[in-house]
């Protein structure tokens, strides 16, 4: 097998520590750089092609292509299901620096049908409700009540690893999922998908708003999906519900305890206490947002999860939002395309046909689909040619990412260069010995600063580690920044305040400032900075490869010869300006530079792949035919604790 298969891409910063030194005007410098020499990549247009579909195929969110189209003078034409000729097209892809090529047989696909001109006439279907909430909230205990089996149990540490779908039947269907902010529904909201009606938001009655309780909070107000508030564990001694109530109000949840909107139902997981309630408020909620959808005709529908199962091969949990699902159908799913052969429930029973709103464990896939992909369908031969367009377009979009990765290292190995020699002096001397990240912390009490002060004071190893000079309670003084400063260090500030003076000396003393009220937050900051005084690790990534074929020696000055190796270059790239390895019987025998890279006689600065070229090593002159030469850099990555 190659070398350079096994290579990841190069990422666009491979400097360490060494890249907050660099000043503004090299940053924008940069920018102007990357902005300037970015790639364009082929786009192939059909004919007519309405404007949500063009969003799909320029790879762009709807609502930013619309803002394009209005600035642009075509306001009028900027609804969702309009139809574009392939000249106005062609205008728009340019201006998202795409090639258009216009070309029907290349630019087909599939896509989802067009909304129902009348959607009150058709039928109704379960509403789907998302169960969110912060960890260990009672989240999966609450629907294993629910459905009354013990998936919580099964799960480690009784966390949620994985996504359930079910649905339950008290008065209407209602179709649940439970999600720890899965990758499926991050992929969706990616997307501008809305695949939830209603957001159930678990909060613990003896743990109140944590971080993310705030995120969903967060993702509600962002969308139309209707919310309910369920405060978990009520059951247990001593919680006080009215003050995780108010907490919620200082968040923006308007209850209706308060005079708002969004119902709260007080429930317990263990005893199921509040249920019934809760299900009924679902209902209600649900009833007023009139749900409706085909049940026949085009299926569309979304990957919620997707595993390999002993006996059946890949199967995808797919959630059906519109049409309906059967045996037989063909379908795509992003890269992935079925023909479906056995549909379950999340009870293992099979299913003959899935409506609007259920959720069934598809299988019969020939490749695992991505959670959060697009289900669709069609007939056999469309989906065949569908998904070849989709494969072609995404190795153009992987080979586009290549080539500005190339760019990118190349420039940040021109910055590397410019670094000052007192900067890699100073890097060199704080190499010597362990380096430490000094902290001064103040907190709101004392409590709070000990709390803080034991969970960083571990962090870090022999390398790197943090040490805490001093500690207080109060808010920010100048004095706190004069002694940072002195001591090289930083300040950490839990919920209290930095007063603007006092900020204003921090940033003219350039000392840094860490202030929040999550402690998890300040954690994370820590380790982050203690892991950038860490040295970097060097990374060897092959690039090129190429083969001995024959041996020349030429004359040179005094007499000397100079041995040419006559190469062709198996995989990659050959470049002159890249490092250089010999291998023979798989030992690395030589490192070093190319002295010459020629090609016919002509002085190359690269060779790609199949070619031909004569070479010759700086230092070296021990070629041997079937030697293997690799061309390698030296990536800097952050090290790790």
């Amino acid at each position: 097998m190659s070398r350079l298969g096994s290579d990841v891409v190069i990422p666009k910063n491979p400097r360490a520590s060494g890249s907050r030194v660099v000043s503004k005007e090299k940053e924008q410098k940069k920018s102007a750089s990357r902005a300037a020499k970015a790639v364009n990549v082929d786009v192939f247009i059909p004919s007519v092609v309405s404007v949500g579909n063009l969003a799909k195929l320029l790879n762009v969110r709807l609502d930013v292509l619309r803002r394009t189209m209005i600035r642009t003078g075509m306001e009028a034409e900027a609804s969702y299901d309009h139809m574009l000729t392939s000249e106005y097209a062609s205008l728009l892809a340019l201006e998202f620096h795409r090639n258009p090529v216009i070309n029907d047989e290349a630019a087909f696909d599939i896509y989802p049908p067009s909304a129902h001109p009348n959607p009150t006439t058709l039928p109704a279907r379960p509403p789907v409700v998302t169960i969110m909430g912060h960890v260990d909230h009672g989240k999966t205990t609450l629907l294993d009540t629910l459905r009354s089996t013990s998936v919580a149990k099964g799960e480690a540490g009784g966390i949620t690893q994985h996504i359930g779908a079910f649905s339950v039947t008290p008065m209407r269907t209602i179709t649940f999922l439970d999600t720890p902010g899965h990758a499926a529904f991050s992929a969706m909201r990616a997307r501008g998908a809305s695949v939830t009606d209603v957001v159930v938001l678990v909060v613990a009655a003896d743990d109140g708003i944590m971080p993310q309780t705030r995120e969903v909070i967060n993702l509600v107000k962002n969308s139309k999906v209707g919310l309910v508030v369920a405060v978990n564990k009520v059951d247990k001694p001593g919680v006080d519900i009215s003050k995780v109530e108010h907490a919620l109000l200082a968040e923006g949840v308007q209850l209706e305890a308060f005079g708002g909107d969004i119902p709260s139902v007080h429930v317990s997981g263990l005893t199921g206490q509040g249920l019934d309630q809760l299900v009924e408020t679902i209902s209600a909620l649900a009833e007023m947002q009139d749900l409706r959808a085909e049940r026949e005709g085009t299926l569309h529908g979304y990957v919620l999860e997707s595993r390999v199962a002993k006996g059946l091969g890949p199967v995808g949990t797919v959630l059906v939002l519109r049409g309906s699902l059967k045996p037989g159908q063909h379908l795509i799913c992003g890269k992935a395309s079925a023909k479906v052969r056995v549909m379950s429930d999340s009870i293992g029973k099979t299913v003959r046909v899935a409506y609007p709103g259920m959720a069934v464990t598809v299988s019969g896939w020939k490749e695992l689909p991505n959670a959060g992909d697009e289900v669709l369908t069609g007939s056999e031969a469309d989906v065949k040619k569908a998904l070849a367009n989709r494969i072609r377009k995404a190795e153009i979009e992987s080979s586009l990412v290549d080539i500005e990765a190339i760019n990118e290292q190349r420039r940040s190995e021109r910055e590397k260069r410019e670094v000052s020699e007192d900067e890699q002096n100073r890097e060199k001397e704080e190499a010597d010995g362990p380096k430490e990240l000094r902290l001064i912390i103040k907190g709101d009490v004392s409590g709070s600063v000990e709390a803080v002060k034991g969970a960083i004071e571990g962090i870090g190893n022999d390398v790197a580690r943090v040490k805490v000079i001093a500690t207080g309670v109060g808010d920010v003084a100048e004095s706190d920044v004069l002694r940072a400063k002195t001591a090289g260090g930083t300040i950490i500030a839990f919920n209290v305040k930095v007063p603007r003076p006092v900020e204003n000396e921090a940033h003219s003393q350039q000392v840094p400032v860490l202030a929040s009220s999550i402690i998890y937050k300040l954690i994370d900051d820590v380790t982050a900075r203690v892991i950038d005084l860490l040295p970097p690790v060097i990374e060897k990534r092959v690039s090129g490869e190429a083969t001995v074929l024959a041996l020349f020696d030429i004359s040179v000055k005094g007499k000397k010869t100079k041995q040419i190796g006559g190469c062709r270059v198996s995989n990659g790239v050959v470049a002159k300006n890249k490092l250089a390895r010999v291998l023979r019987n798989d030992q690395v025998i030589h490192e070093g530079h190319l002295e010459t890279l020629k090609q016919h006689k002509n002085d190359m600065m690269e060779v790609g792949k199949g070619s031909e070229c004569g070479l010759n090593l700086a230092d070296f002159n021990d070629l041997r035919v079937g030697d293997s030469i690799e061309m390698y850099e030296e990536v800097q990555l952050p090290g790790t604790l």
